[in-house]
């Protein structure tokens, strides 16, 4: 059926010290396009399978677990208990193999839309994606969806495998039908080559060899295009930039910086810059496992000492004086969203790119992305497997290029800070003009001064609480103590705040991360006028409660945590708002159909349940003097 590109016998392997080009490519497309499939047969005709796993394969495909008596390639790569139940894939599968004309490494990524998360992390590094479609199918929905991630995340380069070609009579029209269709969409992406192939990888047509079937097609195999493809290695030609990942002093009279070049070359006597500082220094010298160099590009791990010290710490980007990274503190960028809870803006999260982590937000969700149509919609947040664009504000300056540019230093993945675990990817598109035209103001008062002038230190003291619980009417004694002890105060009430301040945000939870974020900031500036801040909110998620606290300096913040359970709660009920909640009549009530996440290690908890509301006063005013945030007296 096909003409196999090798003999029978293995082919010799070059020589170790023959050098040849890598190539990284994934498969992607809909379900059962056959992607695991090509990669099998792409391993089982190069004869680069041994013997006890051809034999395994073609046991396992007898036995039920595969097509009947037909070898099932698809087992050669998904590997999942899961996958071979269902017959999809659902993990990145990776897989190494070698021709004597060049190395691969190629991703099998998931076609089910619910995986597409997957797909993203396999097309990050990939140099060439090859595009499956089922011949009988044509272009589907998640062709497009796949197409249009694979040139977000910066492949340029696509091979179109229509697949199954068998099936339709290895049919010339139906194979121009469908190219016409996919380059028809395609024009809108960024891909700088797409290459239309006919195959069969059940039957291997036209996959290593041309195939006795398509004499109508004069292109070259699926293999003889991947072995030829001219992938030019851009990142050696992008200007110099290492991420520093470590500060390498062992001992007193040595300081380098290791980390792995991202794009660029870089010589001895070189003239390079630290991104965050905008200090230069000369290269003195450029150390690898292997010896010293006189110079190293992208891709190798080196360590970098300078001519003089200048301030480099592990985050930093060390790059070419001539030619620097943006250094800013707020840009936009491309969003893949990859959990199932959805980002909401305003909540904090870790921010790595690179090898620096910082605190972030998301300032704004400008639009999201229709990854079928391509359309830009309205949205106020992002669920799982949507794309959207978005403005992101670090809290510190972080240095970085545009991922068109560089995809190393332009991408970055956004982390749940509670759970620790990859919630985003993200592409930098631009830094924002205003993160560098704004700057801080120096004043001559400060908040040291202003708190002087008052005799006491400033705090805020952040009541938390279902409804009900007792929280304002607590902080109102507290303030009335206060206020008789001398004290300079301000109230922040929940309430309060919606009637001007917050009176355009309702109750989802985008809503609610808002309306506490922009209450933090707002205790924040009463905090540097010297106040002690009482901020009585439901506040019912730790995360901004914790985006709250970190606002202020340490020990400027104090949770306090008005705890009474929801019955109790409910009995007392006095402005009536859970019966309305329970009649349908208030939706995304905390407690009824919206969570509360008690805090877990408050610095005071009052049960209001067994405490009186004075004696709770009472343990506030005593904790504040203890603290010494009160003046004597």
């Amino acid at each position: 059926m096909y003409e196999p590109a090798f003999p029978v016998a293995a082919p010799p392997l070059p020589h170790p010290t023959q050098l040849k080009d890598l190539l990284r490519f994934l498969t992607c497309g809909s379900v059962d396009d056959g992607k695991s499939t090509l990669i099998g047969r792409l391993l089982y005709d190069t004869k680069l399978l041994f013997d006890d796993q051809v034999a395994t394969l073609e046991r396992e495909s007898k036995s039920g677990s595969g097509a009947g008596a037909e070898i099932d390639f698809s087992l050669l790569v998904d590997g999942l208990e899961a996958e071979r139940e269902q017959g999809i894939t659902i993990d990145v599968a990776y897989r190494f193999f070698s021709t004597a004309k060049r190395k691969f490494i190629v991703a099998d990524t998931p076609g089910h839309e619910q995986y597409t998360r997957n797909m993203a992390t396999g097309a990050s590094n990939a140099d060439l994606a090859i595009i499956l479609v089922d011949a009988r199918k044509g272009v589907l929905t998640q062709t497009r969806r796949h197409s249009f991630i694979a040139s977000l995340l910066g492949i340029r380069h696509v091979v179109l495998a229509v697949n199954k070609i068998d099936l339709v009579g290895y049919s010339q029209s139906r194979f121009d039908e469908i190219v016409a269709d996919y380059e028809a969409f395609a024009r809108d992406l960024s891909f700088e080559t797409v290459k239309p192939i006919p195959v069969s990888a059940r039957l291997g047509d036209n996959v290593i060899g041309r195939g006795a079937n398509l004499d109508w097609y004069a292109g070259p195999s699926l293999l003889g295009y991947l072995e030829a493809v001219d992938i030019a290695r851009e990142a050696r030609h992008h200007p110099f930039r290492l991420p520093v990942q470590w500060v390498n002093r062992p001992n007193m009279d040595f300081r380098g910086y290791s980390g792995t070049i991202a794009s660029g070359s870089v010589a001895v006597g070189d003239e390079v810059v630290a991104s965050l500082s905008g200090r230069t220094s000369t290269i003195r010298s450029i150390s690898t496992y292997d010896g010293d160099l006189q110079e190293a590009q992208a891709g190798q791990a080196v360590t970098i000492t300078f001519d003089d010290e200048i301030d480099v710490s592990r985050g930093d980007v060390l790059s070419d004086a001539d030619q620097r990274p943006d250094v800013a503190d707020q840009f936009a960028a491309h969003l893949i969203w990859m959990h199932d809870d959805h980002l909401i803006p305003g909540r904090p999260y870790l921010l790595k790119i690179g090898t620096k982590t910082v605190l972030c937000s998301v300032t704004e969700i400008k639009y999201k992305v229709d990854a079928d149509s391509f359309q830009h919609l309205a949205a106020k947040d992002l669920g799982l497997n949507e794309i959207g664009v978005v403005n992101i504000s670090t809290r510190e300056p972080v240095a970085f290029d545009s991922y068109a540019e560089n995809r190393t230093t332009g991408g970055f993945i956004l982390i749940d800070r509670v759970g620790n675990h990859s919630v985003g990817a993200g592409m930098v598109d631009f830094a924002l003009r205003r993160a560098t035209n704004i700057h801080w103001q120096p004043v001559d008062i400060d908040k040291q001064r202003r708190a002087q002038a008052k005799s006491q230190r400033p705090v805020v003291l952040w009541f938390t609480g279902l409804s009900g619980s007792g929280k304002s009417t607590i902080a109102n004694l507290v303030e009335q103590r206060l206020f008789a002890l001398g004290c300079h105060t301000y109230l922040l009430d929940g309430d309060n705040v919606r009637h001007g301040l917050n009176r355009d945000l309702g109750f989802t939870e985008v809503d609610r991360v808002e309306n506490i974020r922009r209450v933090a900031e707002t205790a924040k500036l009463f905090v540097d006028a010297g106040l002690i801040v009482l901020a009585s909110f439901i506040s019912p998620f730790r995360a901004e409660r914790r985006m709250a606290r970190e606002c202020l300096e340490p020990g400027e913040f104090i949770e306090i945590f008005v705890d009474a359970p929801l019955s109790v709660a409910e009995g007392r009920d006095p402005k009536g708002l859970y019966k309305r909640a329970r009649a349908g009549q208030i939706k995304n009530f905390t407690g009824i159909d919206s969570p509360y996440e008690p805090p877990e290690e408050p610095e005071i908890h009052l049960d209001t349940d067994r405490v009186a509301i004075e004696r709770s006063a009472e343990l506030i005013i005593d904790f504040l003097k203890k603290g010494r945030y009160l003046k004597p007296g």
